[in-house]
């Protein structure tokens, strides 16, 4: 397993995929400060909890979402540590039941693929196809861990500076409150 244990405040000057520069260009645009891990492919818990550990704060969960009918998409954002239950969302969203949307919608709004998705790939939805869904427990964070659109390297941002980033690729987040399921009587 690599990680480099390098905490980054640049971006790379290695050779990147395309999506991965155009966000750090978005955040040299915004003059968003972050801490850059380069890592292998952070497709195990393991590697995850270590990158944590080298950042020093929790990477939050990602999933990318969809209604039955694969119409209306949603990119939800909740602590990495917090189980899901997708009838708690739906609930409060009022709509049909959720399920992981397939990789081709991924690629098509957010231009990832399945494992490197997070807020950051909003910048690619132009079309404001995906609706952003924060649970309010990732706020009590003051950091926020994601992607830049490949799983080989993690970016920690402040909160805000997040939000600030989300909010310049034209999407307002959705707040809601997901229960734990594991405090469930």
């Amino acid at each position: 397993m690599y990680i480099d244990p390098t905490r980054y405040a640049t971006r790379p000057t290695d050779d990147r995929i395309p999506q991965e520069l155009a966000i750090y260009d978005r955040l040299e645009a915004l003059s968003i400060p972050y801490v850059r891990v380069d890592h292998d492919r952070a497709d195990t818990i393991e590697i995850c909890h270590e990158v944590e550990r080298i950042l020093g704060s929790e990477i939050c969960k990602n999933l990318f979402l969809c209604n039955r009918q694969q119409t209306d998409f949603y990119l939800l954002m909740m602590p990495g540590d917090k189980p899901f239950k997708t009838k708690y969302l739906s609930a409060q969203l009022g709509c049909s039941r959720l399920s992981f949307a397939d990789d081709s919608h991924m690629r098509d709004y957010l231009q990832t693929v399945p494992g490197s998705v997070s807020a950051l790939e909003l910048l690619f939805d132009t079309e404001n196809r995906v609706k952003l869904v924060i649970d309010r427990d990732l706020l009590a964070d003051e950091y926020i861990s994601g992607h830049p659109g490949i799983s080989t390297s993690t970016l920690q941002l402040k909160r805000e500076d997040l939000l600030r980033f989300i909010e310049s690729a034209g999407h307002s987040p959705t707040y809601i409150e997901l229960p734990d399921p594991r405090e469930e009587v």
